[in-house]
C-alpha cells in the first residue's frame, strides 16, 4: 500500500502485560489498527479511482482519433472509388464530397494529404490511405492496450474496496461481539 501506518505505543497502556499501540495513517493519529487499515485501504482506493479516471479520459481520447482517422479513411476509399478504373495513370483524380474534412481531421494528428479541395491524384490517395491505416492499426493496437490497463486498474480498485469492506465489518463485528460479552 502507498499510505504509511506507523504504530505509536501507549505510555502506561500495557493490558496484562501487553503493551498497546494506536497507530497513525498519514499524519492521522489515534487509530486502532483495524481502523488504520481501513483508512489506508480507502485512501489506496481513492488514488486508484483517481487514476482510473485519467486512464478513461486517455483512452476516451484515443477512441475520437480512431474514428476520425476511420472517417478521413472513408472519404480517401470514396475519391479512389470514384476515380475511373479503367485508367492506368497515376495521376488521374477522384473526388469525395468529405475529403477536405478529412485532411482537416487529419491535420490534426500530423498526416497530410495532398488533395485540391474536394478531389485528390491516385497517387495521393494510395499514400494517403496506408498513412492512415497505418496510424489507425497504430491507435487501435494502443488502445487494446489502454483497455487491458484499465480493466487491470478497475480490478485493483474493486479488490481494494472489497478489502476496506471486509476490515470494516470485521471492526464491527469485534464491537459487537464486545458489546454482547460484556452485557453477558
Amino acid at each position: 500500500m502507498g499510505n504509511m501506518i506507523t504504530p505509536n505505543e501507549i505510555a502506561g497502556g500495557a493490558v496484562y502485560g501487553v503493551k498497546q499501540y494506536s497507530y497513525t495513517v498519514d499524519g492521522l493519529a489515534g487509530k486502532d489498527y483495524i481502523s488504520a487499515l481501513t483508512a489506508a485501504t480507502f485512501r489506496e482506493s481513492v488514488a486508484i479511482e483517481h487514476a482510473t479516471s485519467s486512464y478513461a479520459t486517455v483512452i476516451r481520447q484515443r477512441q475520437t482519433k480512431v474514428s476520425d482517422l476511420g472517417m478521413a479513411l472513408s472519404a480517401i476509399n470514396e475519391a479512389i472509388a470514384n476515380m475511373d478504373p479503367k485508367s492506368n495513370d497515376p495521376n488521374k483524380t477522384g473526388s469525395s464530397s468529405s475529403l477536405t474534412t478529412a485532411a482537416a481531421l487529419l491535420a490534426k494528428y500530423g498526416i497530410s494529404i495532398s488533395n485540391s479541395g474536394q478531389s485528390i491524384t491516385y497517387r495521393n490517395a494510395t499514400t494517403a490511405q496506408n498513412n492512415v491505416q497505418y496510424a489507425l492499426d497504430i491507435e487501435g493496437n494502443n488502445l487494446q492496450q489502454d483497455n487491458v490497463s484499465l480493466q487491470s486498474m478497475l480490478t485493483k480498485r474493486d479488490n481494494a474496496y472489497s478489502t476496506a469492506a471486509k476490515l470494516v465489518r470485521k471492526a464491527d463485528n469485534g464491537a459487537a461481539s464486545t458489546i454482547y460479552n460484556m452485557g453477558g
